[in-house]
């Protein structure tokens, strides 16, 4: 494992605090607030763990019974063979920018990198049962906001995350995945591929111990990190009751920007970001509301966005959508010249290109990924 990857110094007693029964993030700072370091809250008596703000005796009691309940050996042993590496608060190499949030988490398991890059970075969140409009409009803002040099974070879940994912990495930027369980569980299952490119091209990340299930309970808690890593959170799609709204909640709370793409008035998924529009959030057509939304940061931010794109076509004013910034390959720009803003049906693509049906298959998602290309039910395609 590279240096970079190495556990952090004394990690065996960070986890050990913050397994113990009855702590949490929070009342692990309250710990170490009140007895200054680590091996002295582990140290402590029950009564000393009293006195701590918000403690009192009966909890002192849990903690200091749970002291050596997990077993910090057989998880760094498994750690080693996931590949996974742990660090915690003190270590120089934890996300500045989360750790600046009301209860950043103690510990964070890691399986990928971390970098410089990653403290510019943006959060796209939404509903799990997307349209295909919100799907788009997710892998599209990323595809492009990883283009201009941004870390996009998420969570991996079904939908509007995975397409966020999905748009980084086609292209070939950085993105972040902060799971709702353990690290040695993949959720959802189907996602186990992108959850090895992902590690690949940025980060897994939880804070929860290598084995934890995917219980409901556990994702309230992982959406303040996801909106802690991140400048700002952006909602594409989501019901009044999504947990998307958390983040999103948890982005206002720990004074970070959010933003929102508006949809149709008549779909229940509008719902969500309408409601963040009203209370004040950004509405968002473009990368360029974006940086007008970001403020000061963004301003500073405008000049390397456009450096990026003016170095990728060798135009000033590039559109958003240049097909010159994206590197085609050779089957995607033969689909992609061939469509127009009139559907056309799959069927004719194969029929009337030389491109192999395979092929075909997969240059139209690449493409839909990419946000150049729109499809419409019975396999039509257009450009956008």
């Amino acid at each position: 494992m590279a240096k970079s990857q190495q556990h952090s110094a004394d990690i065996e007693k960070w986890l050990k605090l913050i397994r113990l029964d009855s702590v949490g993030p929070t009342t692990f700072g309250k710990l170490i607030k009140h007895f200054g370091s680590v091996d002295r809250a582990l140290g402590a008596s029950v009564s000393e763990l009293a006195k701590v703000d918000g403690v009192g005796f009966k909890t002192g009691e849990q903690i200091a019974a749970t002291r050596n309940k997990f077993d910090t050996t057989a998880e760094l042993e498994l750690a080693q063979k996931l590949g996974v590496w742990i660090i915690h608060l003190d270590d120089k190499r934890y996300p500045c920018v989360l750790k600046q949030i009301y209860d950043p988490p103690p510990v964070l398991y890691i399986k990928g990198s971390l970098t410089r890059q990653d403290s510019l970075c943006i959060s796209i969140v939404g509903s799990r049962r997307c349209s295909l409009y919100g799907q788009e409009q997710s892998s599209r803002f990323a595809h492009f906001l990883s283009s201009a040099g941004f870390t996009i974070c998420s969570g991996m879940a079904r939908g509007i995350d995975t397409a966020a994912h999905q748009g980084a990495l086609s292209a070939n930027g950085r993105t972040i995945a902060v799971q709702g369980c353990g690290l040695a569980n993949i959720y959802p299952p189907e996602n186990k591929k992108l959850f090895e490119m992902i590690a690949e091209s940025g980060a897994c990340i939880s804070e929860l111990p290598l084995r934890y299930e995917p219980l409901s309970e556990n994702f309230p808690p992982r959406n303040r990190i996801i909106a802690g890593l991140s400048l700002g959170t952006i909602v594409v799609e989501a019901g009044q009751r999504s947990g998307a709204l958390i983040t999103a909640r948890a982005a206002l709370e720990n004074n970070r920007e959010v933003m929102a793409v508006p949809g149709k008035i008549d779909s229940p998924l509008s719902k969500g970001p309408h409601q963040l529009i009203k209370q004040g959030a950004k509405l968002i057509e473009s990368v360029e509301d974006i940086m007008e939304a970001l403020g000061y940061i963004g301003q500073q931010l405008k000049s390397h966005v456009a450096a990026a794109t003016i170095k990728a076509s060798g135009k000033a004013e590039a559109p958003l959508f240049d097909t010159s910034q994206l590197n085609l390959s050779g089957s995607e720009k033969t689909i992609y010249d061939y469509l127009s803003k009139e559907p056309s049906h799959i069927d004719q693509l194969i029929a009337e290109t030389d491109v192999a049906p395979g092929n075909i298959n997969a240059g139209l998602i690449s493409l839909r990924l990419k946000g150049l290309i729109k499809q419409l039910p019975g396999n039509l395609f257009l450009k956008h």
